[in-house]
C-alpha cells in the first residue's frame, strides 16, 4: 500500500442489525442467489448446446449471463454468510479485491449491453448486411473489448484507492466494500480522489446510457418501415433489452447521481442491483423469447430421454 495503513481489517455494518431480520434475509436471499446462478447457467448451457441459438444476439446473451453470475458472486456469497455472523469483517486487501471485481464485472456488463444494442440496431436497420457486419470475429472483438474496458476501469479505481492512508476508524456502513464508504475511512481529504473515481465511473455510465438510448430511438423510428409481424418480433426482442437496461441503470442513477448518504434505502437499492436484477435477467430473456424457450424444452427433453 502506498499510504500508511494502521487498519488491516474492516468491519461491515451489514444490511440490518436485528439478528431476527438477518436470519429472515438469509432464508430469502440464499434461494434468490441460487436461482440466479441456475437461471443464468441454464442460459449459458442452452446457448452453447443448441444449434438454433448461434446468432450474435445469443452469443452476447450467453456472455451476459456469465458476467451476471460473476458480478453477483463477487459480493453475494459473503453477504449471505455474513447474515449469520454477529461481527462481519473483511481484510483491507480483501476489500480492495472486492471493489476491483465488482467494478470490473459491472462495467463489463454495461459495455456488453451496448454491444447487444448495436447488434439489434444492425439487425433491424441493416438487415441485408447483418451477417456480414456482425461477423463472428467482430462479436469476439466486442466481447473482448467489454472485458478490457472493465479491467481498465477497475484498475484505475483501485490504483487511486491504494494511495490513501487508512488509520481508523475501520467501520464501513454497508454490507459490501465500495469506493465512497471506504473513502470515508481515509485519514486524509479525499475530495480529489472522490471526484476522480466519480468521473471515471460517470463518464462510462453516461456515455453508455446515451448510446443505448440513442440506438433504441433509432431502432423504434426505423420500425415504421417494417411489416406488422416484423415490428412485433423486433419490439419483443428490444423490450427485453430495454427492460434489462432500465433495471441496471435505474438503481445506479438513484445511488450515484445524488449526494451520498447512509440511508438504509441505499443499501436496499444496492441489494436490488447486486442480487435481484441478475436473477430477473434470465426470466426476462426467456419469457419474451420463443426461440430460447423452445431450445430449453429441447434441452430438457434430451436430458429426460437420456435418464429414461
Amino acid at each position: 500500500m502506498a499510504g500508511t495503513n494502521n487498519v488491516t481489517e474492516l468491519i461491515l455494518t451489514g444490511l440490518f442489525q436485528d439478528p431476527e431480520v438477518q436470519r429472515a434475509c438469509f432464508v430469502v436471499f440464499l434461494p434468490v442467489y441460487l436461482a440466479m446462478v441456475v437461471g443464468n447457467g441454464l442460459i449459458v448451457l442452452t446457448v452453447s448446446i443448441s444449434k438454433s441459438l448461434h446468432s450474435p444476439m445469443y452469443f452476447f446473451l450467453s456472455y451476459l449471463s456469465v458476467v451476471e453470475i460473476s458480478y453477483s458472486s463477487t459480493l453475494v456469497p459473503k453477504f449471505i454468510t455474513d447474515l449469520m455472523t454477529k461481527i462481519k469483517t473483511i481484510s483491507l486487501k480483501g476489500c480492495l479485491a472486492q471493489i476491483f471485481f465488482f467494478h470490473f464485472f459491472g462495467v463489463a456488463e454495461i459495455l456488453l449491453l451496448v454491444a447487444m444494442a448495436y447488434d439489434r440496431y444492425v439487425a433491424i436497420c441493416k438487415p441485408l448486411h447483418y451477417m456480414k457486419i456482425m461477423s463472428r470475429g467482430l462479436c469476439h472483438v466486442l466481447v473482448a473489448g467489454s472485458w478490457l474496458g472493465g479491467f481498465l476501469h477497475s484498475i484505475i479505481q483501485v490504483l487511486i484507492t491504494i494511495q490513501l492512508p487508512f488509520c481508523g476508524p475501520n467501520i464501513i456502513d454497508h454490507y459490501f466494500c465500495d469506493l465512497q464508504p471506504l473513502f470515508k475511512l481515509a485519514c486524509t481529504d479525499t475530495f480529489v480522489e472522490g471526484v476522480s473515481v466519480l468521473a471515471n465511473s460517470g463518464l462510462i455510465a453516461l456515455c453508455s446510457f446515451f448510446i443505448l438510448v440513442s440506438s433504441y430511438i433509432v431502432i423504434l423510428v426505423n420500425l415504421r418501415n417494417h411489416s406488422a409481424e416484423g415490428r412485433r418480433k423486433a419490439l419483443s426482442t428490444c423490450a427485453s433489452h430495454i427492460t434489462v437496461v432500465i433495471l441496471f441503470f435505474g438503481p445506479a442513477i438513484f445511488l450515484y447521481m445524488r449526494p451520498s448518504s447512509t440511508f438504509t434505502e441505499d443499501k436496499l437499492v444496492a441489494v436490488f442491483y447486486t442480487i435481484i436484477t441478475p436473477m430477473l435477467n434470465p426470466i426476462i430473456y426467456t419469457l419474451r423469447n420463443a426461440e430460447v424457450k423452445v431450445a430449453m424444452r429441447r434441452l430438457w427433453g434430451k436430458k429426460n430421454s437420456v435418464v429414461v
